[in-house]
């Protein structure tokens, strides 16, 4: 039975030793954790341990089981199996935290660092008290025990640690006094994290600590957390914050054991470094698979052509070479012996290979069939610029243009011009009109000012930043994918692109995790490419190796791509052309 105690609680002669050593330890320990909800295996047997000063960032998709195994941590959910050990001072920022109970921000700031105001009369305290008895023993240690604190609390520069943490929170312009009630949700969201920060627990748990933050604030929270001295573990779809802070990495998304290549999958495989270093880790280990699957399709064709191998082709003759014609049985006898042995051997270590067979690596994103349509990069095709009247090739004749094109209170006029292979990035705040843009180039807006042209018969792409809204939830993963495609019976299945195993694949959407059902909408985009690809928010709810695999696909697409996205790790390292949206 795990202990699942919460890390805030005391010290009762009713808490089991175990929970007691559990809330003097320094690190978080996880020992053969699994969670079950009816119907749905979220953990199995995770095991790791997060020692003090070390930060480590839970990656998979959504419904892997990140804010679960958080929650566990926190001792707020009791796990089916295992054991897990936290230390005593945990603090824990949910992926929906709201500050404490408070009327405004400052009230709220107030009761965070409350305790440790109330060093200062304790210590002051204790000092009068030593003033009065030097040699009282009990009295030295106790303050020397508060002094310690003091210290590590930051006593003598709590206002200047208010501020700073305000201020880089982005919330020092917010007045001290403004009701909680009228603080919008990011800022009530950064609020909880100024709280937890302030509070200076021993260690910390957090769930998509990034979400509401801009650069600059991930830039302090990072700043923050390498110099936290106790251990730190968090949930993350945030490539950048990973790659700069994360010591270890946990992957929760069942991977491939050290020696099974998939046939032995865990779940909770650690990887030392930041995101960086889990990529290259990741690569060797896909390369190893498909080594090892390689070399067991050398064998596999030896051992069938040994298993099926004839006397002749063992002796060259069915008729065995010697001098004694006599002995000619006795020696065929022997042949016939020497090959049922062979063929014997052969077979029986085919069988043990198929039982213990590696299976193919995983097929790695890609964009299927875009050459079945022309004039992407080149001029080859029926409407070559020798055959156009107007001497243009398909390669130089625009996708699309945009003259002035704007919506009223929703996007500003601008112009733009599309050619195939272009790629271009679209930045601006939320509200400014990115995925406006992405509609009127879809087709699916229309500009009330300005116009839109476009190449006749162009095929248009768009993954919505809410795509996946649009599948019918009764309906299989394969049947929603395949309702979306031109020529549905041409279409490779969803295992066969790489993402869906076939045992999801005829589940109702209702029953997939949203990263699922993200992959489900993505699906008709790579069976049939088309030529201008419109992308709001690709990496949403998509496991980070996912991501990844899709953006060295987009590498190798030949059509022209428009994406918006929030991802720091995608536009840090974005190198094509971009354009800022603004108001005004």
């Amino acid at each position: 039975m795990a202990d699942s105690t919460p890390a805030s609680s005391t010290s009762s002669p009713t808490i089991s030793s175990a929970a007691r050593r559990a809330r003097t330890a320094r690190h978080f320990s996880f020992d053969g954790v699994g969670l079950s909800y009816p119907g749905h295996r979220v953990l199995t047997d995770v095991t790791f341990t997060v020692p003090a000063g070390s930060r480590t960032g839970l990656i998979g998709e959504n419904g892997a089981g990140k804010s679960t195994l958080l929650r566990i941590a926190a001792g707020q959910l009791a796990p089916d199996a295992g054991t897990v050990r936290r230390p005593a001072g945990t603090g824990y920022l949910a992926q929906e935290s709201i500050p404490a109970p408070a009327a405004t921000l400052g009230e709220a700031v107030e009761a965070a660092v409350a305790p440790v105001r109330r060093l200062e009369p304790a210590l002051a305290q204790l000092a009068a008290q030593l003033g009065r008895d030097p040699e009282d023993a009990a009295v030295a240690q106790a303050y020397d025990l508060v002094l310690t604190e003091a210290e590590r609390a930051g006593l003598w520069a709590l206002e200047a640690r208010i501020a700073t943490v305000l201020a880089g929170l982005g919330l020092a312009e917010v007045p001290l006094d403004r009701p909680l009630r009228r603080l919008s949700g990011g800022q009530r969201r950064r609020l909880a994290l100024a709280v937890l920060l302030l509070e200076r627990p021993e260690a910390l748990l957090l769930d998509e600590p990034t979400n509401h933050l801009d650069d600059d604030a991930v830039g302090f929270l990072a700043a923050e957390l390498r110099g936290w001295t106790g251990p730190v573990l968090m949930a993350s779809h945030d490539r950048w914050f990973l790659d700069e802070i994360a010591t270890h990495l946990v992957d929760l998304d069942p991977s491939p054991g050290p020696e099974g290549y998939g046939t032995d999958a865990v779940q909770g495989r650690r990887y030392t470094g930041g995101f960086s270093a889990y990529l290259r880790e990741r690569a060797e280990e896909r390369r190893r698979w498909a080594e090892a699957w390689r070399a067991q399709q050398t064998e596999r064709a030896r051992l069938r052509r040994a298993a099926g191998t004839t006397q002749g082709e063992v002796f060259h003759t069915d008729v065995p070479r010697t001098e004694a014609r006599g002995a000619q049985k006795f020696y065929a006898d022997r042949a016939a012996k020497t090959v049922g042995g062979r063929i014997r051997s052969a077979r029986q270590a085919l069988a043990a290979l198929e039982r213990q067979a590696v299976p193919p690596p995983p097929v790695p994103l890609r964009f299927r069939g875009a050459d079945s349509w022309r004039g992407v990069g080149t001029a080859a095709g029926p409407e070559s610029a020798a055959a156009r009247p107007d001497g243009l090739s398909d390669a130089e004749e625009p996708l699309l243009l945009l003259s002035g094109a704007g919506l009223r209170n929703r996007l500003e006029p601008l112009d733009l011009v599309l050619h195939p292979g272009d790629r271009l990035l679209v930045e601006g705040a939320n509200g400014y009109g990115k995925s406006t843009l992405l509609a009127v180039l879809a087709g699916e807006l229309f500009p009330d000012a300005g116009t839109v042209q476009r190449r006749p018969g162009l095929k248009v792409g768009w993954l919505r930043q809410d795509g996946e809204a649009g599948l019918l939830a009764d309906l299989t993963a394969e049947e929603a994918y395949r309702r979306r495609l031109r020529l549905p019976d041409r279409a490779p299945s969803l295992p066969d692109l790489g993402l869906l195993p076939a045992s999801r694949c005829g589940q109702p959407l209702g029953r997939l995790s949203p990263g699922q059902r993200r992959r489900v909408a993505l699906a008709p985009l790579l069976a049939e490419p088309p030529e201008l690809l419109l992308l709001d928010e690709p990496t949403n709810h998509l496991s980070l190796a996912l991501a990844e695999e899709l953006e060295s696909a987009l590498d190798a697409y030949p059509g022209a791509v428009v994406l918006t996205s929030h991802d720091r790790w995608l536009r840090r390292r974005w190198d094509g052309p971009r354009i800022g949206l603004r108001r005004g």
